[in-house]
């Protein structure tokens, strides 16, 4: 494995740290999606961290869901499909984190060097967590949960993932999101299948590691002390520009499109 030292300088470009007030699960990507336009525009990159209005249901952009969910069965959660991949996920008590950035350097880099980040702000939380090794076959993106096991390079306590990412890019562009738990509201994915699946073990948490949950704006706070301590000490904070927002209004509408959420 190389250096991660080395491996963050690929990230070396102007950071900016944006903590985003809940959206609804569809406003949530599109705000994802619309921060890749601007990193395509600025070059920076931008750490953001935020919430979800509601209990929200979301699948991975690959993953088959005809047969396994329906509409119906997921009445009492809002519902998405992410522009990343991966598996079902249940976006409630937990803190997402998004990093959009150029694609200026591959993807595995891009992926550890930003896990790496995360392994340092958890640190500061006082939660020493590992990351995954390959496994024997890749996940594939089947209607499981997400947290039923970690993949490679995700993060672990004690062998039981806390926090999954997935990257996907476009146009030079790259988007890396993910969840790091506070309390383990997942078995909900169990019930709101139209089939049983086989019983997974609980995932690692937050409340459980520290013995309290705590507030997203503790977890936000150390992301930023790993930027800046790693490989942007002069990352200041932003709001999204007026403009980005109207791309991100813009967006919206597809992760609305019941054509996008149910395509599989």
């Amino acid at each position: 494995m190389r250096d991660l030292t080395l491996i963050i300088a690929t990230l070396r470009v102007r950071w900016r740290l944006l903590h985003s007030p809940p959206l609804s699960g569809a406003d949530n990507m599109a705000l994802d999606v619309a921060l890749m336009t601007r990193a395509r525009r600025t070059g920076e990159t931008v750490l953001r961290v935020y919430g979800w209005s509601a209990p929200t249901l979301s699948f991975g952009r690959n993953q088959r869901v005809a047969g396994h969910f329906s509409a119906a069965s997921t009445r009492e959660v809002d519902v998405v499909r992410r522009p990343t991949g991966g598996r079902a996920l249940l976006h409630h008590r937990e803190v997402t984190y998004s990093v959009t950035a150029p694609a200026s350097s591959s993807l595995a880099d891009s992926y550890r060097a930003i896990n790496g980040l995360l392994v340092r702000a958890l640190a500061g939380l006082g939660i020493r967590a590992d990351v995954a090794p390959p496994a024997a076959r890749p996940a594939r993106p089947t209607e499981a949960s997400c947290f039923a096991e970690p993949a490679a390079g995700e993060l672990t306590v004690a062998g039981r993932k806390l926090a999954g990412s997935a990257q996907w890019r476009d146009a030079g562009a790259l988007l890396q999101h993910g969840s790091i738990l506070l309390d383990d509201d997942q078995p909900l994915i169990g019930r709101l299948r139209l089939l049983p699946g086989d019983a997974v073990p609980p995932p690692a948490t937050l409340r459980a590691l520290l013995g309290r949950p705590p507030a997203e704006g503790e977890v936000a706070s150390h992301l930023w002390s790993a930027v800046r301590g790693t490989v942007a000490p002069d990352a200041d904070h932003i709001e999204a520009e007026p403009w980005v927002m109207a791309e991100a209004s813009r967006v919206a509408a597809h992760f609305r499109d019941d054509a996008w959420t149910w395509r599989r």
